[in-house]
């Protein structure tokens, strides 16, 4: 048994990479002691100019460029398949390539074009790449399990292996999109790190020392060396927002129904207290915006059941912008500061970030307060439960179905065999715990309004995305700081800020630490090792913000020079 899933995993591995052409492999990966950081010039080396200019182009630029016959799509998907596959051999970033499918997409595309003269929709031949929980026609799905190869979720001779498609898959097709790679994850989703036993560990592009984060970890390095303009990502615990901090991206956490689920393969499906939520990553604000209303646009509600019936609201984003335009105080934003949540304080590099923005707030005319919450450490214990509601059976179940190991990050959250299941008594009282705790944290923020100055209540919640800028290898042991988003179903945008400074970023003399976990954190962290690593924060804004909330990120965007 253990022989067999490690040669099917290097069988696959290997698989993966014979999918990438001959004349797109490397000759030489070069150590981390050699090249710490591949983004930029050290991966442009590998391209023609007419590449570069295309996949540092954003996928708002792409698509005004198909869009006015600039660029065709073939030429486009070209780039983008060539800078993907780059990108994989340098960090281990994908499951699936399907580049010829995808150039034939594109041609489609192009053919459509030259007969009509006009787009088929507003993705119009922009690479848009997809987390492996996406089922893609023809393309296999084993979301880093290696039970799962060759089956449709771990079910042997299920015919919807090679026919069955996720409903946003369908609808990014309806698009214009052109999809030609699933990205990488850690096996069960539930880790800040992605490792699997199919293509190991996916490292951070900016700094190879650190991880890229996780679950949506493969997009997140993708994007970040420019291997895609944009995918979507899943978030049940931080997913897609620790990918996107790490990696010097914007990405948006959507609240739960906003944008399609339906036909995605999942973790724990049927834990229905906290929700995975699906949105997209990209490489700025306004990439994230056109990628969120496009799908909008196609009225996921009518596909797929827990969609909410909710259009993009031009209103809701207007309204920030002419607010910010806005010198009276009654044009004011006004924001919540959340610099530690008393459990773990960020790194060095991370409290910098967040003081950044607060004070380009502040000297932009906007209001800025302490956040003082109820307690997070009482929502983190919450939604810790909810992923534990069977007792971990899910997911042992799906180790067992080849005998693979468990990696050391899944095994501290589930340990080596299932244990007792929650009573529907006991999941309900964690229901119920959960709804107080809503109605508690509400009625703060409704609060606020007293404290602002504005006459409303805090726009945003500015805060770490994690205590690290990115987590080194097995030292991601901390999620406080997205769960209480989750918990909450709140949107969240990230927002990337600056990059690490080893002469900057340092605990002040004499730091003592709060508690075991926060010590910890204190010893892991080497200011020359994160030195240059991207930083970020999160802006948290009440549920259903999305607009709004992706307004403010990109006009925080600009307040920092991003």
């Amino acid at each position: 048994m253990v022989a067999d899933w490690k040669s099917r995993a290097a069988a696959k591995r290997d698989a993966i990479l014979k999918s990438i052409p001959d004349k797109w492999r490397l000759e030489k990966i070069p150590s981390v002691e050699e090249q710490k950081d591949i983004t930029g010039p050290y991966i442009q080396q590998f391209l023609t100019d007419q590449e570069i200019e295309i996949t540092e182009a954003d996928a708002v630029g792409i698509a005004e460029k198909v869009a006015a016959g600039t660029w065709s799509a073939v030429s486009v998907t070209e780039a983008f398949c060539h800078r993907a596959s780059l990108a994989h051999q340098l960090v281990n970033c994908l499951h699936e390539t399907f580049f010829d499918a995808a150039l034939a997409s594109a041609k489609e595309l192009d053919a459509y074009y030259a007969k009509h003269k006009t787009t088929i929709g507003p993705l119009h031949g922009v690479p848009v790449s997809l987390k492996d929980q996406f089922h893609v026609k023809d393309v296999e799905t084993t979301m880093g399990y290696v039970g799962w190869l060759d089956t449709f979720e771990g079910a042997a001779g299920d015919p919807r292996a090679k026919t069955f498609e996720s409903e946003m898959v369908k609808e990014l097709r309806a698009l214009g999109a052109v999809l030609y790679c699933k990205t990488s994850v850690p096996h069960t989703l539930m880790s800040g790190e992605t490792v699997n036993n199919i293509i190991g560990y996916t490292w951070n592009p900016k700094d190879r020392y650190l991880c890229s984060g996780g679950s949506s970890g493969g997009e997140g390095a993708l994007i970040g060396l420019r291997g895609s303009p944009g995918g979507f990502g899943t978030d049940i615990g931080g997913s897609i927002r620790i990918p996107a901090a790490f990696n010097g991206l914007y990405g948006i956490r959507p609240s739960a129904g906003r944008l399609p689920y339906e036909g995605m393969a999942n973790s724990m499906d049927g834990q229905n207290s906290v929700l995975s939520v699906v949105g997209p990553l990209a490489t700025t604000a306004r990439s994230v915006t056109l990628l969120t209303k496009a799908i909008l646009s196609t009225k996921p509600w009518l596909q797929d059941p827990l969609v909410v019936d909710m259009p993009w609201r031009d209103a809701e984003e207007q309204a920030i912008v002419d607010l910010v335009k806005s010198a009276s105080s009654q044009g004011q934003l006004s924001f919540g500061v959340l610099k530690t949540d008393g459990t773990v304080n960020p790194q060095p590099p991370v409290a910098r970030a967040v003081e950044m923005v607060a004070e380009a707030l502040t000297k932009a005319g906007h209001k800025v307060i302490e956040w003082k919450p109820p307690s997070h450490a009482r929502l983190y214990d919450i939604v810790f439960k909810t992923w534990t509601y069977d007792g971990g059976k899910d997911v042992h179940e799906a180790f067992a179905l080849s005998g693979e190991a468990m990696s050391p990050q899944i095994k501290m959250s589930f340990g080596d065999k299932p244990v007792q299941e929650f009573t529907g008594s006991q999941v309900a009282a964690n229901n119920v715990a959960r709804r107080k705790f809503l109605k508690e944290y509400m009625d703060y923020w409704n609060a606020t309004a007293q404290e602002t100055g504005t006459g409303r209540p805090v726009d945003g919640v500015v805060c770490p995305v994690a205590p690290y800028a990115a987590a080194r290898p097995e030292k991601y042991l901390y999620y406080g700081y997205t769960t209480f988003v989750n918990g909450l179903d709140y949107t969240s945008v990230v927002v990337p800020v600056t990059t690490a400074d080893k002469t900057k970023d340092h605990y002040p003399q004499g730091y003592s630490p709060i508690n075991d976990l926060d010590k910890t954190t204190f010893d892991d962290y080497d200011a020359e090792i994160y030195d240059g690593a991207h930083v970020s924060v999160q802006i948290v804004g009440r549920r259903f913000t999305e607009e709004k909330m992706l307004a403010i990120a990109e006009y925080v965007g600009r307040l920092l020079g991003k």
